[in-house]
């Protein structure tokens, strides 16, 4: 029965409750533990590319990322690999975006599995130097991560600028 109260929250919801990741056998406080352990590493995630990200250190930014992984810009820039991230952020930092930070507003984190997660945060980005977001900076990202070897990694990202329709 704690199987279908686990499906029908899936369905719902669209977000795997504790319970319905543990394996046979498992307790439920290992199931948590674990849950714990993952939310620290995205966190972990998200604070390094914030820090990269005020220190204009593109290379940094990218570490957190996968070899093969993908990454769209909020203008459609595409960059592939963990390279191609580095240098095209580097590249836009030294040229284009001014000394800033990365806000997160708000963040959803779905499992699709096990080892698979989407997280969907609204950021915002902050001059420096100032306390409010700048105007037009407001965006939602999508960001996949997936654990190999027991460390998660970002293995694609997608930005979206945040314009409401008239």
């Amino acid at each position: 029965m704690a199987w279908l109260a686990a499906l029908a929250a899936v369905l719902v919801t669209g977000l795997v409750p504790a319970a319905a990741t543990a394996t046979e056998g498992t307790a439920p406080q290992a199931v948590d533990e674990h849950r714990r352990g993952d939310l620290a590493a995205f966190e972990r995630i998200a604070k390094q590319q914030e820090v990269a990200w005020a220190a204009e250190d593109g290379g940094a930014f990218a570490a957190t990322f996968t070899e093969d992984a993908d990454f769209v810009t909020f203008n459609g820039d595409y960059f592939v690999g963990r390279h191609s991230i580095a240098a095209g952020l580097q590249h836009a930092f030294d040229n284009y975006i001014p000394p800033s930070r990365i806000v997160r507003l708000d963040e959803h984190i779905r499992y699709v599995e096990p080892d698979l997660v989407v997280i969907v945060r609204d950021t915002c980005i902050i001059n420096a130097g100032e306390d409010d977001c700048r105007a037009g900076s407001d965006s939602r990202n999508t960001n996949v991560l997936r654990k190999r070897h027991g460390q998660w990694l970002q293995t694609s990202f997608q930005n979206t600028r945040v314009v409401p329709l008239p």
